[in-house]
């Protein structure tokens, strides 16, 4: 029955590729994918800004209600990352330190909430990734309904079970399966190329003629 369901993934990216996409900046991969997926800037970082990379497990529940949140801890593999799309409500908190020291435990590799979170002294103090849109003392109710690995949307931006989800101080990336591994080669590229440029500025060789052709292509007049 819709709203009652519990699925298995029926793909999933590679935790050695999610390693790979862990050592550069979500930027980088933004614009890689023309900066077209994006989970919006409420959803925001609650731990220590260390980086998440790993396989979504999706939970889609009523705003206020984490039943199927225990249940995806329990199913979820070492490396996976649990996305939960409650909504954006912030009226109760869907997760909190018990449960994350359990999935602490488990090995999972971070836990998004499109919702609350609470016991953000505990969150704040450690380096497991936590993303959510708020803080609220006020506890969850766990009577459904809710599913588990069903695509499920973070303000717009669409997650499928077994995409890969990054996340890091600038926010939350979902890049689709089907697509890592070229996104992977184009976000290196990237990286690469902004590094070269890091370089020219710190010895004084960076040149900036991109702009002024970028105005004359404009139409733009100067007399400076």
């Amino acid at each position: 029955m819709l709203g009652f369901r519990i699925l298995s993934r029926t793909q999933a990216v590679s935790l050695d590729l999610a390693a790979q996409f862990i050592k550069l900046p979500v930027a980088n991969v933004s614009d890689c994918m023309s900066r077209m997926t994006a989970a919006g800037p409420a959803v925001r970082p609650m731990h220590d800004g260390s980086k998440m990379a790993g396989p979504a497990i999706t939970v889609k529940t009523r705003p206020g209600d984490n039943l199927m949140l225990h249940k995806a801890i329990e199913v979820a593999s070492p490396g996976d990352v649990i996305v939960v799309d409650a909504g954006g409500d912030c009226t109760n908190a869907l997760i909190g330190e018990i449960m994350i020291s359990y999935s602490m435990r488990r090995g999972i590799a971070g836990i998004v909430i499109n919702g609350a979170v609470r016991d953000l002294r505990f969150i704040k103090w450690n380096n497991f990734p936590v993303y959510a849109a708020g803080v609220t003392h006020r506890g969850p109710y766990k009577d459904g309904p809710g599913e588990i690995n069903v695509p499920v949307s973070i303000h717009g931006m669409v997650v499928e079970p077994g995409d890969l989800v990054l996340g890091d101080d600038d926010g939350l990336l979902c890049v689709p399966f089907s697509e890592a591994e070229a996104v992977l080669k184009a976000a290196k590229d990237v990286s690469a190329k902004e590094r070269m440029i890091m370089s020219a500025i710190a010895d004084g060789t960076h040149d900036g003629e991109w702009l002024n052709q970028a105005l004359s292509r404009a139409g733009y007049v100067s007399d400076t």
